[in-house]
């Protein structure tokens, strides 16, 4: 395990605002939308605020109403933003229609051309950025993106390893993103995996990357600790199952399956997961609990509108104390 029992944790990547159509409706069935502030690494960086340690973004933003509106969502729930870029630029977004019965959820990004992707990799001091911070928690969506901003992101990288600081990487292929780039995806993911310490990744991933598996991964990266990874199966967008493991590089731990049901907004669970999992590393918790955290939190998530995963250290613990159902008085 990881040496501290706190830390800060710094985070890169696209702070993006999501349209999402009301009540599961498709998208434009009714003339208005619920917005919410979302992206990977904003989402770990706000549970992981809410379960008690220090955390910021490093991102570009548009200067603009729209991207102080995001920044100050942020501020609202303990996110550091100090080190928010705001220069001309338009607001990434994208457009989520909620599944209902057999019909899947969909997203719809439009993020083209964002400030954030049109960011130079030179905006990012890294040295200075990562300064007093303990982890680094990136995502494979970043180098989806734009050419530019997967260099920040090797570059974030590369700094973070040179100074000491423990490096997350999610490996979250997102094809849609990635669009006419997909072909160069495995070498760049592959690549930013060599930095990391934890990697939160299933087979499919190491297999897209490696042509191998979890094993595969162990081998081809050196600086790797853990992987996590969660293991969901889907009976409808309303009813599923979800499981946790963490493996090291001898052992593996798994968690009880859990069932969801009236699932209320399941973007964000993999988030919820990460920062479920850097809790425990952090917080020294052995295996076996940091992958029962991590799982609990993820399943809390489904219950809770946008992006963010709202619950505190407490509501998780209470999950896994088996009273969770109760009502609380």
């Amino acid at each position: 395990m990881f040496e501290t029992m706190s830390a800060t944790v710094l985070c890169f990547g696209e702070i993006l605002l999501r349209l999402s159509s009301p009540n599961k409706e498709l998208l434009l069935q009714s003339a208005r939308f619920d917005a919410h502030v979302g992206g990977a690494e904003a989402n770990v960086a706000l549970s992981l605020s809410k379960f008690g340690h220090e955390t910021a973004v490093v991102s570009t933003l548009p200067e603009s109403a729209l991207g102080h509106a995001c920044a100050g969502e942020l501020r609202r729930h303990g996110v550091q933003t100090e080190a928010l870029r705001f220069c001309d630029g338009r607001m990434g977004l994208y457009f989520l229609t909620h599944g209902a019965g057999h019909r899947p959820a969909e997203v719809l990004y439009d993020r083209a051309g964002s400030a954030f992707a049109a960011a130079s990799a030179d905006a990012y001091d890294w040295n200075a950025l990562l300064a007093g911070w303990s982890w680094l928690h990136v995502s494979g969506i970043t180098p989806a993106v734009s050419d530019a901003a997967g260099e920040a992101a090797q570059r974030a990288m590369t700094a973070a390893r040179q100074r000491g600081v423990k490096i997350s990487f999610d490996c979250n292929f997102r094809a849609r993103v990635w669009g006419t780039r997909a072909k160069q995806a495995p070498a760049v993911l592959r690549k930013l995996c060599e930095q990391a310490d934890l990697i939160f990744g299933d087979e499919r991933d190491f297999a897209f990357m490696l042509d191998g598996n979890t094993d595969a991964a162990f081998a081809a990266f050196k600086n790797l600790q853990f992987v996590a990874c969660t293991s969901r199966a889907r009976h409808s967008a309303d009813t599923q199952e979800i499981s946790g493991s963490l493996r090291s590089r001898r052992d593996t731990y798994t968690t009880r399956p859990y069932s969801l049901y009236g699932i209320v907004d399941r973007i964000g669970a993999g988030d919820a997961f990460a920062a479920g999992v850097l809790h425990g590393l952090i917080r020294r918790f052995d295996a076996q609990k940091t992958i029962d955290f991590a799982t609990a939190a993820a399943v809390l998530k489904h219950s809770i509108h946008g992006d963010f995963n709202l619950v505190s250290e407490a509501d998780v613990e209470l999950l896994l104390s088996e009273r969770g159902t109760d009502v609380r008085r």
